[in-house]
């Protein structure tokens, strides 16, 4: 949409169309030459590429999902057990560095620290005589998921096109050129994999035949097999060592199917073989263009669902790496519009249904040995990763952490019971494809024991959504054992009678008091876990009228937590004692889990640890690693600081090496912890979602913290709120909301927080809200009240006046607001 016309089409009232296309690509006057992170991603959930776009020797860097080191293990420590009661009170002693040795001797485990997950290996082609290109163009076309090349040499144009096809489960690229005869190169597999065999058969196949990687004492027994099968028009084709030649084509289609052995966390007895022949015979008789065809709709089912647009200037004409480049110093709306939608493409490229949840790299890994090994690190990471499920209308790109959180439940029983003599189960800091729950990499890290904790609140989540009491049902039991695991591993702290989780700490974070170990007892995010823990399995089982005796026990213990504290300096505590350092400006501010993804901190209900909350934002400063700005950008917008949290944004959108404390991201959107690390896009996406609308709290909050670079104009439409609401058309100008129309998918009480007046479409008033919401899905628990320093001053902030309007609706209907 051009600049001009969007004004006058929201006077209107009238509807904006999708993005312009244009609007929805990254693009580039370069290939990615030798970089990876210049690289384009496609993928389907199962399979991953990176397009290099190289002239003269392409390269498709090549994942799949299941691809990981190792094979079925455990990794419990069951020594722990015997250790506990004496680490528990070297602890509540303050003998921190003392628990910390006994934790790291008998805690954390003496065999594998989790497994890798595994590049498959390049596919290459190289072209020779084509040096001296021009007129060379790259784009990945996020609003159709294709990724394409083009280029000039002595007058003919060549073209690249590429895409992991959703239906067929295979990678499909075409090589063409406005000539023919023109298309010659030659085509190989190479892998890293010590293991590895690579075939020519004579049917124009190439296969590579691996078996992963041995590591920390596992066996790495997943099979896989990568076959490359070319159909050609025009030209020949002929076998020439471990490569294949083609030689004055007209075109080339190649197909690459990829499968493993893997069948389950604890079963590899597929044939990897014949699974990978199947997807190449079911795929290699289509015609490419009923392939992208049916490809194109697959996708976007999922990704046309949400629209936003943001407005556009001339700025947006550059290609991407320039946009970039330009960011924080030119208006750039649609930047955002394009960075938001990106994460909705990397979702679900990443994570679909019957596939593995998306990982630290989401499923697009170079390296054998990648940062961190690529695995699910579940203090932050891999919930941040699905932020944007529900509320981005994805929610079926969520079922593959559903389903993952159903599995490290069956796993992790054991580990309560073994580690812990606890029922039910749990998980620590971090697990991998063979759903380890073990404490790994160090008492600092690997002594939280919150993973499954935290986990299970996306099960909750996920049906305060949807509202589907059968689902509710199928995870009732998963929710109760994250219960029942802290029903018997609290432990009362003798100091004050509370119920804390010890050991424990706040993830990552060392404070000096603590003699510069970052494990404790009771600290501020254990102990907000645990009450959401307690709080959602309370819930469900009233929706599901079940286990009332089990409920009110819970209650009982929810009841025992500590509070809430506000320290000396005005911040939100986070630990049990008042140690924070103003000036410590460490990336993980995990107690403000409160705040953001949990609703226990609220602007209306809560305003004193709001306002403490707010201040340790401020101490702990803006710039920090990708992941934690994505972070502070959800936690700025809870803050109704539309400002600040567009800073973060703008920090964001920043080439890596340019922010001296680091983070920023590369050429193709990637987000730069630095390294890669997916979980900032999906954190930023969040981010934008929350600053134009919020449901965690007891209303939808509409345009709760639109920055002034965003005011002007702007529409989005298809997002998502609990209680089965969306919200379609949700425009505004000049920083005021002019219309927004709400689908009922459940009924129920539709509570309405609105920056301004608004009426029904019929020019009707609508009814002022008062008392408690009466949707069940807006009901939220209340907290204890803070506990507050002596030598605190703080004072709830001044919060922008807001509108609330209860609406009766019924389920399936739609209801029009215009601006009053």
């Amino acid at each position: 949409m051009k600049t001009y016309l969007i004004p006058i089409l929201l006077f209107l009232g009238i509807s904006l169309s999708a993005q312009q296309t244009n609007d929805l690509k990254l693009w580039y006057k370069s290939s990615a030459g030798a970089v990876w992170e210049n690289a384009l991603p496609i993928g389907n959930g199962f399979q991953g590429a990176m397009v290099f776009g190289n002239v003269e020797k392409e390269v498709f860097q090549l994942n799949e999902a299941t691809v990981w080191s190792g094979s079925p293990n455990r990794n419990d420590n069951p020594n722990a057990k015997q250790a506990l009661s004496e680490i528990r009170k070297l602890l509540f002693e303050k003998e921190y560095k003392k628990a910390e040795k006994l934790i790291n001797e008998n805690i954390i485990t003496k065999k594998s620290h989790g497994q890798i997950f595994q590049p498959v290996g390049n596919l290459e082609l190289s072209f020779s005589n084509q040096q001296d290109f021009t007129d060379y163009y790259r784009e990945l076309d996020i609003e159709n998921a294709v990724a394409k090349t083009t280029y000039k040499v002595d007058g003919i144009t060549y073209i690249r096109e590429a895409f992991t096809s959703f239906p067929d489960r295979v990678l499909v690229i075409k090589l063409s050129a406005d000539k023919p005869g023109n298309v010659s190169f030659s085509a190989a597999f190479s892998s890293e994999h010590k293991k590895q065999e690579i075939i020519v058969s004579g049917n124009n196949e190439l296969l590579l035949l691996c078996t992963t990687s041995d590591h920390e004492g596992v066996e790495g027994k997943v099979k896989f097999n990568a076959t490359a099968k070319f159909k050609i028009q025009g030209g020949n084709i002929k076998s020439a060592g471990n490569s294949l030649q083609i030689e004055g084509a007209d075109s080339v289609l190649i197909y690459v199917s990829i499968a493993t052995n893997f069948k389950n966390y604890n079963d590899i007895s597929g044939n990897e073989n014949e699974l990978a022949t199947s997807f190449m015979n079911k795929a290699f008789g289509k015609s490419y263009d009923k392939m992208k065809e049916a490809h194109i709709a697959f996708y976007q089912k999922y990704f046309r669902r949400v629209q936003l647009d943001l407005g556009d200037t001339d700025a947006s004409k550059l290609p991407t790496d320039e946009r970039l480049a330009n960011f924080r110093k030119v208006s750039d709306p649609s930047f955002v519009t394009l960075y938001y939608q990106y994460g909705r493409y990397l979702l679900i490229s990443s994570s679909q249904p019957g596939g593995q949840a998306a990982n630290l790299q989401g499923i697009w890994n170079k390296s054998m040995a990648p940062a961190w090994d690529s695995k699910y690190t579940i203090n932050i990471n891999t919930e941040m990763n699905y932020w944007p499920a529900e509320k981005t209308n994805l929610s079926e790109m969520h079922e593959p952490l559903l389903k993952m959180i159903q599995e490290l439940a069956q796993t992790g029983k054991e580990t309560a019971k073994v580690m812990y003599g606890a029922r039910g189960w749990m998980a620590h800091h971090n697990t991998d494809i063979w759903r380890i729950n073990g404490a790994v990499d160090g008492a600092k890290w690997g002594v939280w024991n919150a993973g499954g904790g935290w986990l299970s609140q996306h099960l909750w989540e996920h049906y305060l959504f949807t509202g589907d009491k059968k689902y509710l049902e199928s995870v009732y039991e998963t929710l109760k054992g994250a219960a029942d695991f802290y029903a018997d591993f609290l432990v009362k702290d003798p100091a004050n009678g509370w119920l804390v989780v010890a050991p424990g700490n706040s993830p990552e974070n060392a404070p000096a008091a603590h003699q510069g170990s970052a494990v404790t007892a009771g600290s501020t995010m254990d102990n907000q876990i645990v009450f959401d823990v307690f709080s959602s399995v309370i819930k469900a089982s009233e929706v599901l009228g079940k286990n009332k005796q089990y409920s009110d026990s819970l209650k009982t213990l929810r009841n025992m937590l500590p509070p809430m504290q506000i320290g000396q300096y005005n911040q939100l505590q986070e630990w049990l004692d008042d140690v924070d350092d103003p000036k410590d400006n460490h990336r993980h501010i995990s107690h403000l889990y409160g705040l953001y993804p949990s609703n226990q901190i609220s602007a209306y209900r809560t305003p004193e640890l709001f306002a403490a909350a707010k201040n340790t934002l401020l101490q702990r400063g803006d710039i920090s690693t990708g992941w934690s700005m994505g972070w502070k950008v959800n936690w700025w917008a809870k803050m109704q600081d539309g400002n600040h949290a567009y800073s973060l944004i703008q920090n964001q959108l920043t080439p890596l090496g340019v922010n001296k404390e680091g983070g920023g991201t590369y050429n193709n959107l990637f987000d730069a912890h630095p390294p890669f690390q997916i979980d900032g896009n999906f954190g930023c996406t969040s981010g934008i979602t929350e600053m134009l609308m919020q449901s965690s709290d007891d209303a939808i909050h509409l345009l709760p913290a639109l920055p002034d670079a965003l005011k002007e104009y702007g529409e989005i439409s298809g997002i998502k709120a609990h209680g089965g609401f969306e919200i379609k058309n949700l425009k505004w100008k000049n920083g005021k909301l002019i219309a927004v129309t709400i689908q009922s998918n459940l009924g129920g009480n539709l509570r309405l927080r609105t920056p301004n007046e608004i009426r029904t479409k019929e020019n009707k008033n609508l009814k002022i809200a008062s008392g408690i919401n009466s949707n069940v899905f807006y009901q939220t628990v209340e907290v204890k009240k803070p506990l507050i320093a002596a030598k605190s001053t703080i004072k709830p902030l001044d919060i922008t006046p807001t509108y609330l309007y209860d609406i009766k609706t019924e389920k399936g209907k739609s209801y029009s607001f215009l601006i009053k």
